[in-house]
């Protein structure tokens, strides 16, 4: 805790999301705040921890402008379980479709897969170890005779033994293990059947879940329970039972306390497309009663309440939430005014122009330009960008926005692949070649677009 209060600074954490989004420092610095408040009310007493609640933010802006990625990065940075969800999905009580408590549930199960995997990863040495032990069992269920040392749960040509006795055949045997000249032999694994399901069934739950918590009880009762006999490659083999092993020496129980004290401390909740469940003023009626109902849903969840899942009850009292939305058709005035009070952080993105398409397509480490030139290499294909070539792109993709919809850096996708798109083509017939484009080869493939209005708002 000490280690990352020292760490992540306001200054560190813009710095670090610079890497990956360019601009938008109002929102940037924001995140950076409500990150190190986090940390900063860890550092206190219990009894004052209890009474910081987060203070969590709106994000207003287009689509495509970094509020998702903002969110998703600054999670990935401080290690914090984190989702995305989409308002709309939601819908009030009593209606068919997904209860707003579900956002909760997928937070914890990102927050258990999240230190399963950690855990996972601690004990990899000791399973490996073991799955070690297993394989040489499996070929050597016998080491009285060669062909029980060699063919009785296995098949294929039988490996020669040097050396009757069976600690020296064994250990000949491990030596090919790890030089993996055994890689494809087969053996007899036992596979588990299908778990018990669990029987937890929430209002609002999707169809398909419920549906597969069925089949599992189907099965069941079918006689599927217990385990089962695989042939597999002993490269399969290790597969499975690593898995295996892995989940013998990871303490679920341990895992579940440890991810639901993570989500409630340091979960990150995105919604995304707030505005549309706002209520327009002057409308009323319809769908916007749902609208308004889908709200007060979620009023309870950001405000602090106790949530069940499989893994325990969940308190969202501390979790972090962000809202996002465009509010091109509505206000966030149109949302009913508890939901505003528990986001009273509120930061404007700005709309990209040509200087920030410019820094989009060269400077992040997953640049785009960067991307198209890995992708093509693998063809054996040698691309690169003039300076002028790179601004008129900004140029066009700046132009398409402001002409047909604004959908931010989205848009860039499409020019590259339009711009691209015969070069793609061919290029497994151009091994060896470099291609530079140029800002002529750009105004030819781009030639005539906006003249049309229609034809623009087609192709890009």
């Amino acid at each position: 805790m000490t280690e990352d209060f020292a760490i992540f600074t306001p200054k560190k954490i813009v710095e670090e999301l610079d890497r990956h989004i360019i601009g938008q420092s109002k929102a940037k610095r924001a995140v950076a705040i409500a990150l190190r408040n986090r940390l900063r009310r860890k550092m206190l007493p219990e009894l004052v921890r209890e009474e910081i609640a987060p203070k969590n933010i709106l994000m207003i802006g287009p689509t495509g402008v970094g509020k998702t990625e903002i969110a998703r990065r600054l999670a990935k940075l401080c290690g914090a379980p984190f989702i995305k969800v989409e308002a709309t999905k939601y819908t009030e009580v009593g209606y068919v479709g997904r209860d707003v408590e579900s956002m909760v549930r997928d937070l914890m199960a990102a927050g258990f897969r999240q230190v399963m995997e950690e855990m996972t990863s601690a004990v990899r040495a000791s399973a490996e170890g073991r799955v070690e032990e297993r394989l040489l069992d499996l070929l050597l269920p016998g080491l009285g005779t060669k062909q029980a040392a060699g063919e009785a749960e296995t098949t294929g040509s039988p490996i020669s033994l040097p050396d009757p006795s069976g600690n020296a055949t064994r250990e000949k045997f491990r030596q090919m293990l790890k030089a993996g000249q055994l890689e494809e032999r087969l053996v007899e694994v036992q596979v588990s059947g299908p778990a018990m399901p669990s029987m937890e069934i929430f209002a609002g739950q999707p169809m398909e879940d419920l549906e597969s918590a069925f089949s599992g009880i189907a099965g069941i009762f079918g006689g599927n329970k217990g385990k089962k006999k695989r042939s597999v490659s002993i490269k399969e083999a290790r597969i499975i039972l690593m898995d295996e092993e892995s989940e013998r020496l990871v303490d679920r129980d341990k895992a579940s306390a440890e991810a639901r004290e993570r989500v409630e401390q340091s979960g990150i909740i995105f919604i995304d497309e707030i505005d549309k469940i706002a209520v327009r003023e002057g409308r009323g009626g319809g769908a916007d009663v749902s609208r308004e109902g889908v709200q007060r849903d979620i009023l309870p969840i950001v405000e602090g309440s106790k949530v069940s899942t499989k893994w325990g009850i969940v308190d969202t009292t501390h979790v972090l939430f962000i809202a996002a939305g465009a509010f091109t058709m509505s206000k966030p005035t149109d949302l009913i005014p508890e939901l505003q009070g528990r986001f009273p952080i509120r930061v404007e993105l700005d709309a990209l122009m040509a200087a920030d398409f410019r820094r989009i397509l060269t400077e992040p480490e997953n640049a785009l330009v960067t991307q198209y030139i890995q992708l093509l290499s693998t063809e054996g294909v040698t691309l690169s960008f003039e300076n002028d070539a790179v601004n008129a792109l900004a140029q066009i993709a700046e132009q398409a926005n402001t002409r047909t919809e604004n959908i931010g850096a989205r848009r860039l996708h499409t020019i590259m692949e339009r711009l691209l798109e015969e070069i793609s083509f061919d290029a497994p017939t151009m091994g060896g070649q470099s291609v530079v484009i140029t800002p002529s080869f750009v105004e030819e493939r781009f030639r005539g677009i906006f003249e049309s209005q229609d034809l623009a708002k087609f192709i890009l």
